[in-house]
């Protein structure tokens, strides 16, 4: 579904290809892996960057509801567990194949806030890995605002914030990145040719945990704002 987000006073959609998530991005998430509790997700500190992807029927705007659906009520878990996950996005400008991380930031349209919605119980079981887990309707929360380079700061030095219900759930800053954002768009590049206005997602700090019904969920990073949802079950 096409979002129309603000980006220099106007408004543009938001309606990629691709949207390519980077997992195990911050040690201290990858230090609540036994939390998590997911396949191939470990205490180990990954060698190069972990790669999933999000299908587009993800994604939402700010004010939006997350809707946890019906059917998993279904599989009659003891512990149901759908969890948010604050990211910086970003949204590549131009077609790129194969570049170098020293030419990644002129690629880059603009930065936004994101929420990597997750169902842990799919990601745990599915033999097909996290894709279902990762890509059901409206698990791509997006917004408020597209920042561009020229307005952002330094990218690699922003706070990252997730509230759940007003509390602080989740609180970092992109410098405990592992990989940086230059370096995951090359590497992405060199896997897939990127094409306007696909989205990369580049992981997300400690303190992940799991959403309800009736919660309120805001993402917030420096220079960007703060991206706010609620949550229903279908």
């Amino acid at each position: 579904m096409p979002i129309q987000l603000p980006f220099n006073n106007e408004l543009i959609t938001i309606q990629p290809q691709k949207i390519i998530a980077l997992g195990l991005n911050y040690l201290e998430h990858i230090k609540e892996s036994q939390s998590v509790n997911v396949q191939n997700f470990t205490d180990a500190i990954p060698t190069e960057p972990v790669l999933f992807n999000k299908t587009p029927n993800v994604l939402i705007g700010p004010d939006e509801s997350i809707i946890l659906p019906a059917f998993l009520n279904d599989y009659n878990w003891k512990d149901c567990r759908t969890d948010h996950e604050a990211e910086l996005a970003l949204i590549i400008k131009d077609r790129i194949k194969d570049i170098d991380a020293a030419d990644a930031y002129q690629h880059i349209l603009g930065f936004t806030c994101f929420n990597d919605v997750s169902q842990r119980n799919l990601q745990r079981s599915d033999k097909s890995g996290w894709f279902r887990g990762k890509s059901l309707d409206t698990f791509g929360p997006i917004g408020p605002q597209v920042v561009g380079m020229d307005q952002i700061g330094d990218p690699q030095n922003l706070d990252i914030t997730c509230r759940l219900n007003g509390k602080d759930v989740q609180k970092s800053n992109t410098r405990h990145m592992i990989f940086t954002i230059a370096e995951t768009i090359a590497y992405v590049s060199k896997c897939f040719t990127l094409e306007p206005g696909d989205i990369i997602i580049t992981g997300t700090p400690s303190g992940v945990g799991p959403l309800h019904d009736g919660d309120v969920v805001e993402v917030e990073i420096e220079n960007i704002g703060i991206l706010k949802n609620s949550v229903r079950q279908e």
